[in-house]
């Protein structure tokens, strides 16, 4: 095992000062100078990959609530329509209505 690693990093030396050397530089300094404008340069990149994913989970969680919410309000649609104790219940707290002959008292 040793002798392998020794092998790997003695031919990893060899390209970085053998006859290739000014190329593998030319690779590693152009690599890197991609990496970093893909990281951090105009456009479309890393950070803004990154930002639109928080901004998709935001929305899809927003969407979630949404949902919810629908629901909860065709459960209580669909209440009010079968059930006309729960529709009276309703128009008496929302909009103040009242039987023939009752009185009604408003108190906030």
């Amino acid at each position: 095992m040793e002798i392998s690693k020794n092998i790997a990093v003695g031919k990893f030396k060899d390209i970085f000062s053998g006859p290739h050397r000014k190329f593998a530089w030319f690779v590693v300094v152009l690599t890197s100078l991609l990496l970093f404008s893909w990281i951090v340069g105009p456009g479309h990149t890393f950070f803004h990959w990154a930002k639109a994913a928080i901004e998709v989970r935001r929305q899809e969680k927003l969407i979630r609530t949404y949902q919810q919410e629908n629901a909860e309000l065709d459960r209580r649609i669909n209440m009010m329509k079968n059930n006309k104790d729960t529709l009276e219940k309703f128009a008496r707290e929302q909009y103040n209505f009242a039987a023939p002959g009752e009185d009604v008292y408003i108190i906030e």
